[in-house]
Parts: C-alpha cells; sequence; structure tokens
C-alpha cells in the first residue's frame, strides 16, 4: 500500500452513507471597498484531523496520486498559491493563489460520481482530493479553470470520496463545480454560499420554502379579538432552520449572508465573516452518543477565511481559537521553497490576563 493511501482510508473511512463524518459550509461577503471574502468550515467528528498550512512555490513539481496506489503525471506550478490541506498536505481543501483564485472542495457523497479510472489516461487524470491544488496552481481565473479541465479526466482517489467545489476570481466571480455521472456541471453561485449534498440547483429550489423569513421582528397580528404579539425579538426570523444537516446549514447559510450589514472593508468583511461561521460549529455532542464522544473539543475542526483582495488567509482551529493570517503578498514566490506545517504548533490555547 502506498504511503498515501493510509491517508485517504481515514478520508474515507464513513463516505458509504450519510453520516457525521464531514460536514462544510461556505458563505461570502463583498465590503463596500469592493474587498471580496470567501470563509468556510470544514468538520471530521472521528477524531483530530491532521490539517497543514501548505506554501506551494512557482515551479514547483507534485506529482499527483492515482486510484492504485501509482503515481500519474508530474504537476509544475504555474502560481504560488496556499493552501489548507487535510489528512496530509498533498491533499488541500482550501486555498488562494496569487493571482487571487480562491478554491475549496466540500465532500459531496451520494450525490454526485466521477468517470471510472482508465489507466491508460494516467497522463491526463487528476484525483479529486488533489483537484484544488491543480486549479490553484495553474490556473488565474475560473475561465481558465474551465478550459484546463475540459482536457482533465478527475477520478476519485478512493472509493466514497466524493467532491464538489467552491470556486471564486478576483473578478468578483463565484461558481460551483459538480461531477454527476462523470460528467462536469458549471453553476454561477447567486447567492454566495454552499454546503453539502444535495446538488447546488436543489439547495437553490429549497430556499423558495423559506420565502417567509425576513430580519427584524413580526408585526402584531390579530386572531378574532385577541391580540397576537412575539414572544423575542427576531420573530421575523422564526422556521430558521437551526439543525446541522446540509439543507439547513445552507438556508442558514444564505439567511445570514443576505442580513449580514455590508462592511467597509476586507478586514471588517473578515472579522463579520468569522462570526456569522460561529453559527455552524457544530458541537461534538451532536455527532456521537456521549459515552462514544472522542477527544475533541468540536466536530468543526477549523475555519478559515480568505481575503481575495488582500490576498491573505486567516483561519482558527478547534484546539487554538486565535485567528492567523498568511499574507500571501508577502511571499516570494520564485524564490521561496515548497512547505508544509501543522495549523496548530501544539502549544495550549492562548489566553491573555486581564490586568486590574
Amino acid at each position: 500500500m502506498k504511503k498515501w493511501m493510509i491517508g485517504l482510508l481515514m478520508l474515507s473511512a464513513s463516505q458509504g452513507g450519510v453520516s457525521p463524518a464531514w460536514g462544510c459550509t461556505g458563505i461570502s461577503l463583498v465590503a463596500r471597498d469592493g474587498s471580496r471574502v470567501q470563509g468556510r468550515t470544514i468538520e471530521w467528528a472521528h477524531e483530530l484531523l491532521p490539517s497543514y498550512a501548505v506554501l506551494i512555490p512557482r515551479g514547483h513539481e507534485l506529482p499527483l496520486m492515482l486510484p492504485d496506489g501509482s503515481v500519474g503525471s508530474t504537476l509544475k506550478a504555474r502560481w504560488g498559491a496556499v493552501g489548507l490541506a487535510v489528512s496530509k498536505p498533498d491533499f488541500v481543501a482550501e486555498g488562494l493563489n496569487e493571482k487571487g483564485l480562491s478554491v475549496g472542495l466540500f465532500f459531496f457523497p451520494r450525490y454526485g460520481g466521477y468517470e471510472s479510472y482508465q489507466p491508460q489516461r494516467a497522463a491526463e487524470t487528476v484525483g479529486d482530493l488533489q483537484l484544488t491544488t491543480w486549479m490553484l496552481t495553474q490556473c488565474a481565473t475560473i475561465d481558465e479553470v474551465k478550459q484546463g479541465l475540459s482536457q482533465l479526466h478527475i477520478v476519485g482517489l478512493n472509493e466514497g470520496s466524493v467532491i464538489h467545489w467552491r470556486l471564486a476570481d478576483a473578478e468578483g466571480r463565484q461558481e460551483v463545480l459538480e461531477i454527476v455521472g462523470g460528467e462536469q456541471h458549471w453553476f454561477s453561485n447567486p447567492v454566495g454560499v454552499l454546503a453539502n449534498g444535495p446538488g447546488f440547483n436543489w439547495h437553490l429550489t429549497n430556499l423558495n420554502n423559506y420565502i417567509n423569513l425576513y430580519p427584524g421582528d413580526a408585526p402584531i397580528g390579530m386572531v378574532g379579538n385577541f391580540t397576537l404579539r412575539a414572544i423575542s425579538g427576531s420573530s421575523g426570523m422564526l422556521g430558521l432552520p437551526g439543525d446541522m444537516t446540509s439543507p439547513s446549514r445552507f438556508v442558514r447559510a444564505a439567511m445570514l449572508r443576505q442580513t449580514a450589514p455590508i462592511q467597509p472593508d476586507g478586514w471588517s468583511a473578515v472579522k463579520l465573516c468569522f462570526h456569522l461561521l460561529n453559527s455552524f460549529d457544530v458541537p461534538i455532542g451532536l455527532e456521537h452518543p456521549m459515552y462514544e464522544s472522542p477527544d475533541l473539543l468540536s466536530a468543526t475542526q477549523w475555519t478559515s477565511v480568505i481575503d481575495l483582495t488582500a490576498l491573505r488567509i486567516y483561519y482558527r482551529t478547534a484546539q487554538q481559537s486565535t485567528i492567523r493570517c498568511i499574507d500571501l503578498r508577502s511571499i516570494d514566490f520564485e524564490s521561496m521553497v515548497y512547505a508544509s506545517r501543522p495549523l496548530d504548533d501544539g502549544g495550549e490555547e492562548q489566553v491573555k490576563l486581564v490586568r486590574w
């Protein structure tokens, strides 16, 4: 067994059915000064998920893995990029390149399906868990991604590992890529959010069930001679789903984004995005009976927010909630060498002591 297959087995161990393993929620914001922000959570409810920050310089060569455990072609980076990876540094789940292209993968079990792997096409084949890296290192815009992927065969690196992708570029476009029956399907993303299955068009249709929601308080009503008054504030959002299923998270993300106040600049939008994503932090007790609960503080293992305009990646983890930042503009992608490091440094949560 090739060394990377150990990570694949962990990633796919519970993908055979509807499981608590993966639950990702993405949300985007645009600031008044034009800054564009993409945020997301990533969940894994079984154990602490090895996660890494990865720096990929221009010209770096990466081996592309194949489902049979062999190496296909070698990918040479056209553009420098920084990614946040899961299981092992090769599997970038969320990232940004120096041209302002942002790509993130969201698990899509049961609803998507790739073409079958054919060894004779190995040179034109990319595994799903490395496709984010392919996009970030080869393309500057979504149009370039579409053109490049039309020449590739995308396959699953392990059975049950099905993914769809969220893309945004510096031109302001947001699109979703889903592969169903081996065919690529692209969707413009008018609501600026994404979750897991079902498919993106299904989620858009489902939003129509919540047309009655609005911010603020519901007006006073009457039933016969009885006056109806809201029991508490924010009653206009009564009926907003609060559970952690993918359809509910999509609706909640769409409504939170729609009602979010427009921020003056990118940093303010980043901070607001982190607060909105707090709504999608999955308590570990919801995923496991207490007697089975693994040694995790949260099923939401990390949360990231990307400022496409300032070329910055911000993230925090369940173990260390301090927000950390990677500034791509401070990186010389021509002279730097490939590097990866754990998202957490192994230390304890930082606490600032308040003194009187």
